[in-house]
């Protein structure tokens, strides 16, 4: 999802509060006052007569934080002890390392997981390539591949920028599904070169996820790469979020009682997240799309899938549901809202139409895109295919994956906690089902 993001920052700051009644009170309300949002607070030392308050942050840029900083220090009784920027502090070094899984004591150890020991695995494998599934980590790991030109949002920054981000994915997939997701940067914005690089690195993995590669790229990087590789390809920004968005939308249809697959559907911002959203919701048995988009290769490969153009108000107003991934705050006016319009303005951190006001002027349901995260749908889909040897995460696949996440959400919520680990868990379970289904899996004689 291309989405923009302000200069929020985070701080931690450390307080040294007075211990009497109504001064923490004061510190949060100078806090609030100023604009700023706290998160954690916690208690790092208790003191005679004081504590030491540790309190995480929010501000939206860094005029708001000094203002806040300023407030504090004007509070009789309270004591700045410090500022730490817990981002800089907690990526520092990387958020990602590769561990051994068998210790290594002894000199017989090394000579089993090492020569002598291994080449009688090598000798097995090349006997029986299949064997590599159950002897090496390469059914575990997914290639996290990107070159940088859509990251996060912040747009073509180049890979080395973005690899923040690849260390998230991959802390992501090791935690909710257990998988090894390995960073891959390149250096190149040739489709050719790209396609061509991943092709040859592909025997060291089982499945490759195309991450932060812009649209219309991306398109055929996905397509080419899934045709000629045996092993599952998936461009997240496009699957993975729209398998989110379906979650929401069985859920807001649950809720409305509005019939989805009869239902007119509006996409504002056709790029990667908005033609994986159409390409999906399509195959779900949708049957009506509305779209628009500044450009013209978008509107016409939206066409091409069977989708009708038309300008925003159009979009908005010939639509049951709208949804809108175009990173343009306040796009959609409250003149364009009409009674029982579903609206999903998926943008952060500040959607198309604030969705309060999307419901006064009518709107039977509206969402902003603060829940819509893929990481909601990357790991179980992966570990799925994986666990299916799937050659490809096909629609069945998807729509499995979608209808798991939305089956957890609480009661009025559109999807679930995004680390609820049973939910991943399902998901996987779902999709390995939905691959032998489907074909998408295969045998291995092992």
């Amino acid at each position: 999802m291309r989405i923009e993001y302000s200069n929020k920052v985070i701080r931690k700051l450390t307080v040294k509060v007075t211990d009497k009644p109504g001064f923490l009170g004061q510190l949060t309300t100078a806090i609030g006052r100023c604009g700023g949002l706290i998160g954690e607070i916690s208690t790092s030392h208790l003191g005679k007569g004081y504590k030491i308050r540790a309190l995480d942050v929010y501000a939206e840029d860094e005029n708001v934080l000094n203002d806040i900083l300023a407030s504090i220090k004007n509070i009789e009784g309270m004591e700045l002890v410090s500022v730490t920027d817990i981002v800089e502090e907690t990526h520092m070094g990387g958020k990602i390392e590769v561990r051994p899984t068998v210790d290594i004591n002894s000199l017989d150890d090394l000579r089993i997981v090492y020569t002598p020991g291994v080449a009688s695995i090598c000798h097995k494998i090349h006997k029986n390539p299949a064997l590599a599934r159950k002897f090496t980590t390469i059914s575990n790991n997914v290639a996290i591949v990107t070159n940088g030109t859509a990251i996060l949002g912040l747009g073509d920054i180049g890979a080395v920028a973005g690899m923040p981000v690849m260390e998230g994915k991959g802390m992501l997939f090791k935690l909710l599904s257990g998988i090894n997701g390995i960073p891959i940067l390149l250096d190149t914005k040739d489709p050719e070169e790209i396609i061509n690089t991943i092709k040859h690195i592909a025997p060291t993995f089982g499945a490759i996820k195309l991450e932060d590669i812009k649209a219309p790229e991306c398109f055929e990087i996905e397509e080419k790469l899934d045709a000629m590789l045996d092993i599952p390809v998936m461009h997240d920004d496009q699957h993975g979020t729209a398998v989110v968005v379906l979650a929401a939308l069985l859920n807001i249809a649950k809720y409305t009682f509005i019939n989805l697959r009869e239902s007119s559907v509006g996409i504002i911002g056709l790029g990667a997240a908005g033609t994986g959203i159409m390409k999906l919701l399509k195959a779900y048995g949708v049957k009506t799309f509305n779209g628009v988009d500044l450009d013209v290769s978008a509107m016409e490969r939206f066409e091409n899938l069977g989708g009708s153009r038309k300008d925003l108000r159009g979009v908005v107003t010939e639509s049951r549901i709208v949804i809108a991934t175009t990173g343009c705050p306040d796009l959609i006016t409250p003149d364009m809202v009409q009674e029982g319009h579903v609206i999903l303005a998926l943008s952060n951190p500040n959607p198309e139409i604030d969705p309060d006001l999307a419901v006064k002027h009518g709107a039977i349901f509206a969402a902003d895109g603060k829940s819509v995260n893929n990481a909601l749908a990357f790991p179980g889909l992966f570990k799925g295919a994986l666990a299916a040897n799937a050659v490809t995460i096909n629609d069945q696949m998807k729509i499995a994956a979608a209808k798991a996440i939305a089956s957890f959400a609480l009661e009025g919520d559109l999807v679930p906690n995004i680390l609820d680990q049973n939910v991943h868990n399902a998901v996987a379970k779902d999709v390995e089902t939905a691959a032998y289904r489907s074909g998408a899996a295969r045998f291995t004689d092992e």
